[in-house]
């Protein structure tokens, strides 16, 4: 069974802040968001040891703090940076004209739209931005291809560095919970990261947003 760690990227001061970080900002990792990476590389060597492993890909998100991310633990999972592999499907929500906000301000703001958005985030569209649709599309489009790839080989492994939002919509496909929920049942904290076994009838999920020690 191949095995999939998704893991969101480390801290940021947007996230630290509880403001809203998409696409329209391309901030790095807070100093220590830099400290938690490498925490984060060190628990994947962790879990690496226990798993079977021939062939190791790294994929990434192109945004800057999980490309950072993804650099701090390649050390640790002895891959040579420039193997990561950048995956523009797999970029964080747009959040439009929220960029930047907290929920407060959003609500403020736009107390309706933020209002359906909060009840069905799948659907809803943020103002000038995407829905959880729209996100789950794209991402699927990288993650489904790279799942089918673990499958057929128990020796394979993969690690992505994406976002919260895209992290929650698959899992909540792969749980098979009814999507408008996935921000009400799934967390992922910074750094944070979840084991999947492919290869079996179902996947497999063995870890959910484990926080690196």
């Amino acid at each position: 069974m191949g095995s999939l760690i998704l893991a969101r990227h480390s801290t940021t001061e947007a996230s630290a802040a509880g403001r809203n970080l998409g696409q329209r900002s391309d901030l790095p990792l807070a100093p220590a968001g830099v400290e938690l990476a490498g925490h984060l590389g060190v628990a994947l060597a962790a879990e690496l040891d226990e798993l079977p492993h021939d062939e190791l890909r790294i994929l990434t998100s192109p945004a800057r703090r999980c490309r950072e991310t993804a650099e701090a633990i390649a050390g640790p999972l002895g891959v040579v940076p420039s193997r990561i592999e950048v995956e523009a499907g797999l970029l964080e929500i747009d959040y439009g004209d929220w960029d930047g906000l907290t929920a407060e301000e959003c609500t403020a703001r736009d107390p309706e739209l933020r209002a359906r958005w909060e009840a069905d985030p799948y659907e809803t569209r943020c103002p000038n931005g995407e829905s959880g649709r729209d996100v789950a599309e794209r991402s699927f489009a990288v993650l489904e291809p790279l799942e089918a790839w673990l499958a057929e080989d128990r020796a394979r492994c993969a690690v992505v560095i994406a976002h919260n939002h895209v992290n929650r919509v698959r899992l909540c496909a792969l749980f098979g919970w009814p999507m408008r929920e996935y921000r009400q049942r799934l967390a992922q904290d910074p750094a944070g990261y979840n084991l999947i076994g492919f290869g079996g009838t179902t996947p497999v999920v063995r870890r959910v947003n484990a926080a690196p020690s």
